[in-house]
């Protein structure tokens, strides 16, 4: 068996040069420069070049998305793994924070009483909060429904929804409930593609931007 070559990278440039195989392999592909980083944020932690076509922004969703993590608004993630994987020191320099209800004890019992999943309880609990949210949902379609209905009930306005829950489930359902709204900034990976590692992705592409 013959083996490719391997390429002689050092450490601190292996990123670098995955970014410039990415911007390589997408060749004469025009993205919008406002979304580019975060596209290829997402391709290059999947290695899935389809979410070139796939991500969903509203307008100037990603500008928005800055200028709240810069303002200091949290992010409430429906995932431990969600929250684990954004870059915590560049939260911290945005004065921003992450936040995941899904193991509190308050949202299992809410969820038991009410016969909902955590997800959805976890919303209830993100509601409540006094400050505006971001919310990164890369796993939960009912998150993204219940937060549907909160938007439409004028009891939350999120800053920004990232939609990119994966699965079969009601996932593209729910993607396309976020995909309606008209007053709320949103970035969707349209179809069954997602994961908490995309969510985090989008994150922290929009963290590397603030200076």
């Amino acid at each position: 068996m013959e083996f490719r070559e391997l390429e002689r990278v050092r450490p601190e440039e292996i990123e670098k040069r995955s970014f410039e195989i990415i911007t390589q392999e997408l060749g004469d592909k025009k993205l919008d420069p406002e979304q580019e980083l975060v596209i290829k944020r997402v391709i290059h932690t999947t290695a899935d070049f389809d979410y070139a076509d796939h991500l969903i922004f509203s307008p100037h969703a990603v500008k928005l998305g800055i200028e709240a993590l810069k303002e200091g608004v949290p992010v409430i993630t429906d995932t431990n793994m969600g929250k684990a994987g954004i870059n915590k020191k560049a939260l911290e320099r945005a004065g921003s924070s992450v936040h995941c209800f899904m193991a509190d004890e308050d949202v299992a019992e809410d969820a038991k009483n009410r016969q909902t999943t955590r997800a959805h309880a976890s919303m209830d609990k993100a509601a409540r909060l006094s400050k505006e949210c971001i919310f990164a949902i890369g796993n939960a379609p009912t998150a993204l429904v219940h937060l549907h209905e909160l938007i439409q009930e004028g009891i939350i306005k999120p800053r920004l929804i990232i939609g990119v829950p994966v699965g079969f489930v009601n996932v593209i359902q729910s993607k396309e409930m976020i995909l309606s709204l008209s007053d709320v900034p949103y970035i969707v990976a349209r179809g069954r593609k997602g994961g908490s590692n995309v969510a985090a992705a989008i994150v922290n592409a929009m963290l590397y931007q603030i200076s």
